[in-house]
């Protein structure tokens, strides 16, 4: 069986922590710490806008000295957004993280902000699906089919 985005959603929750591009990067690394994560998505006025992760941080502001209190996440939010809808499947999420190297994708379903999956969410995902099939085979080899 192919998994799907649809079904890691159902299966972890669809809620992702959403800030607003107004918001200081100090507050969103707060938010990231309490709830440990490690990307948020930018919403305005109901809107997906952009996407803010600890990535950017390192890169925005510490690596150009600026200071997280005095900067918002608007001045350095991705907004290039690579989405993907509850139907992809793990292996064309995983292709689509891997081309254009990120790790977090927003899910949207009919243009509404449906949730974000993770490399670690989909990484999960093919664990257990090969533990699943490891176990099936071993089964298959000792006989024990199913009734």
């Amino acid at each position: 069986m192919v998994e799907t985005v649809c079904s890691i959603l159902r299966r972890k929750g669809g809620e992702a922590w959403t800030i607003s591009p107004e918001s200081t990067v100090y507050d969103a690394l707060l938010m990231l710490a309490d709830r440990d994560i490690g990307a948020l998505l930018v919403v305005e006025s109901g809107r997906l806008v952009g996407i803010i992760s600890e990535r950017d941080y390192a890169r925005k502001v510490i690596l150009k000295d600026k200071k997280s209190k005095d900067t918002t996440v608007h001045e350095i939010m991705a907004t290039d957004l690579v989405t993907v809808t509850p139907d992809h499947t793990v292996d064309e999420c995983m292709r689509i993280m891997t081309r254009h190297r990120i790790r977090h994708l927003p899910v949207l379903e009919k243009g509404k902000l449906a949730g974000l999956v993770s490399i670690g969410d989909l990484v999960n995902s093919i664990i257990s699906a090969q533990a699943e099939t490891i176990n099936q085979l071993s089964n298959y080899i000792k006989g024990k089919y199913p009734a």
